[in-house]
């Protein structure tokens, strides 16, 4: 709080109870650099050892590029599905009162709480060619479970929580009056989402597509279950590292895990970059 003295005309602040910037600053690069960055410097260096003959030859072998190939697409694809129906749920649950509503609203935290392997096993159970959902698509020729399909739907599930807690506060937030602007000055409900919502929740639906993307290229628990996990064609990056240890190739581990470490970064940064375009647009509009 501060108090002006009238004589001398200066000011002066109480000490607060949050420490200062210089050892928040400093808490924070130590636990950042302890926790993140060394880890992952350790794998950059593990991997610089093996040369970039060495490391191309492990990252260009069939079997590794279609692991990551696999899981790279599948994630894509399911952050992507996320981004959709995640909001259309937040929307759902801020705009609009319902019986359940709470109890629903709850339940989109489930894939936080539940353990990965626990929602393999589930998800397999339902969509297995003997399961209640895989019996109704095998006559269609549908096959769910030991397919690229299993995969999807397990990262869809893990990534879904993600997109809607992000942006459900920000529409808790959003200004309705803006909407009833719109709507005075003549434009369609279509036209007032494209041109007045949506512009505001594009950060934050880019947000939670990337934490999703993010949750989906390293999951393992809640895929292998579901995968079948045949080479060159269910099976992904994490499970062939794993799979690499296992067979005590510490050099294959390393490569494939610093080709995953690579393309992550390069894939968040690009979606960071378009963040940081979109919120330039939007304070110059």
């Amino acid at each position: 709080m501060s108090l002006a003295v009238s004589t001398g005309g200066w000011r002066w602040k109480e000490p607060s109870v949050i420490p200062g910037f210089g050892l928040t600053l400093g808490f924070s690069l130590v636990y950042l650099g302890l926790i993140v960055l060394l880890p992952l410097a350790a794998l950059v260096l593990s991997a610089a050892s093996l040369g970039w003959g060495g490391f191309w030859s492990i990252v260009l072998e069939p079997r590794t590029l279609a692991a990551l190939r696999l899981s790279f697409l599948t994630a894509l694809f399911a952050a992507s599905v996320n981004a959709v129906f995640g909001l259309i749920i937040a929307w759902a649950f801020v705009r609009y009162s319902f019986p359940g509503r709470r109890i629903l609203d709850a339940l989109v935290d489930l894939p936080f709480a539940l353990p990965t392997a626990v929602a393999g096993i589930a998800l397999t159970a339902l969509y297995a060619p003997n399961g209640p959902i895989g019996s109704l698509l095998a006559p269609l020729g549908i096959k769910v479970a030991y397919t690229p399909i299993g995969i999807v739907i397990a990262l869809i599930f893990v990534g879904l929580p993600f997109v809607v807690r992000t942006v459900q506060p920000v529409l808790e937030d959003f200004d309705r009056e803006l909407e009833e602007a719109a709507a005075t000055l003549g434009a369609s409900r279509v036209r007032t989402i494209a041109r007045v919502m949506l512009p505001a929740l594009t950060p934050a639906i880019l947000t939670g597509f990337t934490l999703a993307l993010a949750r989906a290229v390293g999951e393992y628990g809640s895929v292998i279950f579901i995968a079948g996990n045949i080479p060159y064609v269910s099976e992904i990056a994490p499970l062939l590292i794993v799979i690499r240890l296992e067979e005590f190739n510490y050099a294959g581990a390393t490569g494939i895990g610093a080709a995953m470490l690579l393309i992550s970064f390069s894939l968040l940064l690009f979606i960071h970059l378009i963040q940081l375009w979109q919120r330039r647009r939007l304070t110059h509009v």
